[in-house]
């Protein structure tokens, strides 16, 4: 095998792991919890690279175990769909076993390193890991309560910087959590409409009542307005040390209705094109929500 040969093949073993761990979906988690971790440092808690650095590592293990155990459990679905036919382990570049191994490996990497950080932190990733392989991704072939089962692992990662930070779960972490758990279901039923066909396909019940219909849409509109009283909370001050100046919640109400108004155009065109916009700006919605909560943070 000759030099061109071994960078083919460590450039193509790269891809899969992209491809196993879902990178792009781990990265924005892993910007969930490192957004968390810095919403909640303080005098008390002082800032430590150190817990920042395990935080961003110990998550892209947790979650790309999630994601490596969960294409393991669809693999036979995955070959039916036209997005997800070409993964590692349906295209058999990689085997069943070989991805067993290798979640198993990532899975206690993850909770050793955040349980470095500290137990409680280790212990909410263990618990997203169970939720999201065991309960949701087998519900998602039963019923369109899978997406309400998996908005609970997936709201975890917000909430898991803040608790990495203090170590301790109160009403700060809860508030985190409230956000992104309300984010979910807009995001993960946009999803749901523009790919409907081809999660047919490998028989997903994405969306809550099963049709691109009416329904589903108004759903969409009304969990974004809870997504925007949410975020809004913190503004009150009754959500302990988690605040947000008046200025800010301006803006977090902005991006909030700029969201809303890309749900009502779902609900008034009913098309996978609004579906797919949406999603795209469910993405930056809350990007932007989390870099507005830590830049008021530091100039409050």
């Amino acid at each position: 095998m000759n030099a061109s040969d071994n960078e083919v093949s460590i450039k193509s073993v790269l891809t899969d792991f992209k491809a196993l761990t879902k990178s792009g979906l781990a990265l924005s988690v892993v910007f969930s919890s490192l957004a968390g971790y810095l919403l909640g440092f303080s005098d008390e808690h002082p800032f430590s690279w150190t817990v920042l650095i395990l935080l961003a590592i110990g998550g892209y293990c947790m979650v790309g175990a999630s994601n490596v155990f969960n294409q393991i459990i669809e693999k036979d679905l995955d070959a039916l769909m036209d997005r997800t036919k070409n993964r590692p382990i349906p295209s058999g570049r990689i085997s069943v076993r070989q991805a067993f191994v290798f979640g198993c490996v990532l899975t206690v990497a993850g909770i050793a390193i955040l349980y470095n950080i500290n137990p409680k932190t280790a212990m909410f990733g263990a618990i997203s890991i169970f939720l999201y392989t065991s309960v949701y991704t087998p519900l998602k072939t039963v019923t369109p309560l899978a997406v309400f089962v998996g908005a609970f692992p997936g709201a975890i990662p917000y909430m898991l910087g803040w608790v990495a930070a203090t170590n301790n779960f109160g009403i700060e972490a809860g508030m985190l959590f409230m956000v992104q758990f309300f984010w979910q279901f807009p995001h993960f039923w946009a999803i749901g409409w523009f790919l409907f066909e081809d999660y047919k396909k490998g028989g997903f019940f994405m969306l809550p009542t099963g049709k691109q219909d009416k329904k589903t849409a108004l759903q969409i509109m009304l969990y974004t307005i809870w997504l925007i009283v949410a975020s809004l909370f913190p503004a009150t001050g009754l959500a302990g040390e988690l605040k947000l100046s008046l200025v800010s919640a301006v803006l977090v109400l902005g991006i909030g209705l700029w969201m809303l108004v890309f749900a009502v155009k779902l609900y008034n065109k009913m098309d996978a094109a609004s579906a797919r916009k949406l999603m795209l700006v469910s993405v930056s919605y809350i990007s932007l929500l989390q870099v507005i909560y830590i830049i008021d943070k530091f100039i409050r």
